[in-house]
């Protein structure tokens, strides 16, 4: 069992009775306090979103295959947004395992995974991935694009409109992603999964309240 909590940005906490993993936690980049990752496993998208805690257990800004405690991570190399194929990839995909439950963690790449990135990915139960756009992000038509091709049945969006936060460009609404994608969505504080085979069977956006 796990929880997964939404604090603003890309930012994401997934907590286990025995570690937490914390996701793009430089959110003094958007104008909040920096997440703690002291004894935690830190996950960065870019190495721009990480704080690089030394009391973290793990920090983890790139490519490979890592595991801690109940996590198994592998990062996959991936184009940043409005980047080309000749520029240096220097944005990571994961795919994240918690018991069987897997979890795609998208940050600001460019709106389509080629072949051998998806066999990376593999099957996946939850999708992670920024909406907002405003040529930083993924937009609501390009993340949408992008869950057809992983086909997760979980979305968990994140980095759209929030006017507790200061985005360096402004955001999408949520509500234009979900029009896009026509799903329906289920509004929760914190989304807890008990096992991989409690998850919806049908594709279901769930919109975390920042906490």
């Amino acid at each position: 069992m796990f929880d997964i909590e939404y604090k603003g940005g890309n930012g994401i906490v997934i907590s286990t009775k025995k570690l937490n993993a914390v996701i793009d936690p430089k959110l003094s980049l958007v104008g909040l306090k920096d997440l703690a990752v002291k004894d935690a496993l830190e996950i960065a998208t870019e190495a721009r979103f990480a704080v690089n805690g030394n009391d973290s257990q793990l920090a983890i800004e790139g490519p490979g295959d890592y595991e801690l405690g109940p996590f198994s991570v592998r990062g996959i190399a991936a184009v940043r947004h409005l980047d080309t194929d000749a520029d240096e990839k220097i944005s990571t995909v994961y795919r994240i395992e918690v018991g069987e439950a897997r979890i795609a963690l998208v940050g600001n790449i460019s709106p389509k995974l080629d072949e051998d990135q998806l066999e990376a990915l593999g099957v996946v139960d939850i999708l992670i991935i920024p909406v907002g756009g405003g040529g930083y992000t993924l937009d609501a038509t390009s993340a949408a694009g992008l869950v057809r091709q992983i086909d997760a049945k979980v979305i968990i969006p994140v980095h759209y409109a929030d006017s507790g936060l200061s985005y360096e460009v402004p955001q999408d609404t949520l509500e234009i992603f979900v029009k896009e994608l026509g799903a329906p969505v289920e509004t929760t504080a914190k989304y807890r999964v008990k096992t991989a085979a409690t998850l919806p069977t049908t594709l279901t956006v769930v919109e975390i309240t920042r906490s």
